[in-house]
């Protein structure tokens, strides 16, 4: 009898490789350390019980990489030297989404309140430091992308001679306060800015994804922006597809209950949830972790479509053994699942320039739908360690 599935705490290095094997990408948060190196952490402050400060200050960059290290936080080298991750990046096709985080703004070199200057250059700094690292461990550019909660990314990754795609995070979160506060700040911009209007923006950018709160696609949340109401069925999705015509959309964080309706609408999923054993969604669909690099044409979607509870397992079984990785498609094959996505999704790039787009960046395109772990194989509570 197999032991029961336990997630490894979030953001360690066990919980993201672990989330790098069911998924085709994992999302991680990373900080620039008091030496100046870069570690995966989310929190601001040192995500352990606060008996271990020892009168110390709790923020993560007013510690060193080592003292991280040995509570058993990782860093990003030890993350992008690891075998797995090497041969999932380079063999595979899977993506690395880079959340880059603030400081608290009692740490004396963020800026404080008002020296936005300095905020945009720590950003700048910390984007720096993980792209060195990412060059050095080979990661094709195609294959990553950074993305921040902080209004003025553009200049942040300008600051920081940032050669690979970005994104923002939006609404804004602060770098201070709770949850409630967090919320409370966002909802003026949230009410001021549609999907529409978030979409151009990040086009605008030059992004080659939009990440997306699920709070704009489930009702009742997504008819307090104001403009066109988007969502996940009838009406409300045919508007979404008319609005992204194929425009690449991460939505976080997507729970099982939903799970399938945001990757059935075309959208990319970030997930918590990383059991194997979960193979039957709440909402009576078999589950595949792998959309995007073990990818299923028309005919073998249908047939999990209609899979059952009692035999979805021997259906997941026999599509796992004649599935074709997408890296080992020949054009033929990606031309044809190409062209199912495209009609079913309403993409405005061709099937050609989607291929010729893979040809010269020589990886998959953004537009493939992908199944993401959060924090690696998902959230867990505080304190993390």
């Amino acid at each position: 009898m197999k032991p029961m599935y336990q997630q490894a705490p979030e953001n360690t290095l066990h919980s993201l490789v672990h989330g790098m094997e069911m998924f085709d990408a994992i999302e991680f948060d990373i900080r620039l350390t008091k030496d100046e190196q870069v570690v995966i952490h989310h929190d601001r402050s040192v995500s352990i019980d606060r008996s271990g400060f020892d009168k110390r200050s709790p923020y993560v960059e007013d510690w060193d990489l080592d003292e991280l290290l040995e509570l058993g936080f990782s860093s990003l080298e030890m993350l992008l030297e690891h075998t797995d991750i090497q041969k999932a990046v380079n063999e595979q096709g899977k993506v690395l989404v880079v959340e880059s985080k603030r400081p608290s703004l009692k740490v004396k070199k963020s800026g404080g309140w008002f020296e936005k200057n300095k905020h945009d250059a720590h950003m700048g700094k910390t984007m720096h430091h993980a792209e060195q690292l990412l060059d050095q461990y080979d990661i094709p550019k195609q294959s990553t992308v950074h993305y921040a909660f902080h209004k003025s990314m553009k200049n942040a990754t300008t600051l920081g001679g940032i050669q690979r795609s970005w994104s923002t995070l939006l609404p804004t979160i602060r770098p201070f306060g709770g949850r409630n506060t967090h919320r409370l700040l966002a909802l003026p911009e949230y009410v001021m800015t549609p999907f529409s209007r978030l979409m151009r923006k990040h086009q605008r950018n030059g992004s080659p994804m939009m990440p997306c709160a699920i709070e704009y696609l489930q009702s009742p949340t997504n008819m307090v922006p104001l403009g066109t109401t988007v969502g996940l069925k009838g009406r409300q999705l045919k508007r979404l597809n008319t609005i992204r015509k194929g425009f690449p959309v991460y939505v976080w964080p997507v729970k099982p209950s939903i799970e399938y309706d945001v990757l059935n609408a075309g959208l990319s999923a970030l997930t918590d949830e990383s059991d194997p054993t979960l193979t039957w969604l709440p909402n009576g669909h078999a589950r595949w972790n792998q959309p995007a690099t073990l990818p299923l044409d028309e005919a073998q979607r249908q047939r999990l479509d209609q899979a059952t509870k009692e035999n979805h397992l021997q259906i997941l079984n026999e599509l796992q053994d004649e599935v074709v990785p997408w890296k080992e498609c020949d054009e033929s094959r990606k031309r044809e699942l190409l062209t199912f996505w495209r009609r079913k999704w309403h993409w405005s790039r061709s099937v050609d320039e989607l291929l010729d787009l893979e040809r010269r960046s020589g990886s998959m395109p953004w537009e493939l739908v992908r199944m993401i772990g959060h924090r690696g194989a998902g959230k867990t509570k505080r304190p993390v360690l």
